[in-house]
């Protein structure tokens, strides 16, 4: 029976000694897990810290917002490029037509400077103008013009002389040679410029010819 009891006594000390070692080992378990938790955080945070952040530039609306700002300064200055080229080249062709007509104007012709364009006049002046550009003369040609038929008729489609027949803005002798382009010679300032122009042409060249002409003799 004493027997009994000494080993009934070394069995719940053994017991004991196993609770007490798993309890220790249970605390060193959980003791290392919360050491390892407590390195990995700092880890995480790091390489959170370490990724590159989007800045608001690389966001999709002020992206958008920069594009379309430079999209437009890039068609300003293309803009300002093409009126600027449109300009140098009218200027040059406002030069070669001055520098034409003077290479083929006769010695002592009238000469004056060319008006910008035919949009400087108004009314059968610039119907003129526009007509004898077509016609081929230089558009230099014009202020003689301008004065030539001024002088013999004030532009009027309606003038006539009753003295010699003449009519009309270029004042035809007689009047009827004009129906040529038109049958309505009589009152139609486009009708009486064409045969005018051709008149012109055929006599003196030139407009300026004719006015300088004009200014010798009286008449043309």
């Amino acid at each position: 029976m004493i027997r009994l009891w000494q080993r009934v006594g070394k069995v719940r000390a053994l017991a004991v000694l196993v609770l007490v070692a798993g309890l220790a080992g249970g605390l060193l378990i959980a003791n290392r897990q919360t050491q390892h938790n407590a390195t990995a955080e700092p880890v995480k945070a790091a390489d959170a810290a370490s990724l590159p952040r989007a800045s608001a530039s690389s966001s999709g609306a002020p992206a958008s917002s920069e594009q379309a700002a430079a999209q437009s300064k890039a068609q300003d200055a293309a803009s300002a490029a093409a009126a600027q080229a449109k300009a140098a080249e009218d200027a040059a062709r406002k030069k070669k037509e001055e520098e034409a007509s003077r290479s083929t104007r006769p010695a002592g012709e009238p000469s004056y400077p060319a008006p910008a364009s035919c949009g400087v006049y108004t009314g059968n002046k610039n119907t003129g103008c526009t007509l004898m550009v077509a016609a081929g003369f230089a558009l230099g040609q014009m202020p003689c013009l301008e004065k030539l038929w001024q002088k013999e008729s004030g532009w009027n489609p309606l003038s006539h002389n009753k003295s010699s027949g003449a009519h009309g803005i270029p004042q035809a002798v007689p009047g009827d040679k004009m129906a040529a382009y038109g049958p309505d010679w009589y009152k139609d300032p486009a009708t009486q410029i064409k045969w005018g122009l051709s008149y012109i042409k055929s006599r003196y060249k030139t407009p300026c010819g004719a006015w300088g002409h004009s200014q010798s003799t009286g008449w043309y």
